[in-house]
């Protein structure tokens, strides 16, 4: 569930894809298409991946 305060999606959005790359997770078509959708509307917000061993 997305969160409800709207400024917060930026952060919320690069950190679900910072998890799924973390852990190798599998992305499907219409996630990839929604995580891309809201990303576009954050130009300037840094993603941090750290790996997982």
């Amino acid at each position: 569930m997305a969160p409800p305060y709207t400024p917060y999606w930026c952060a919320y959005v690069t950190g679900w894809g910072a998890d799924k790359t973390r852990y190798q997770l599998a992305v499907g078509p219409a996630e990839q298409s929604a995580l891309a959708e809201r990303l576009a509307a954050c130009p300037d917000q840094p993603v941090t991946v750290t790996y997982a061993c």
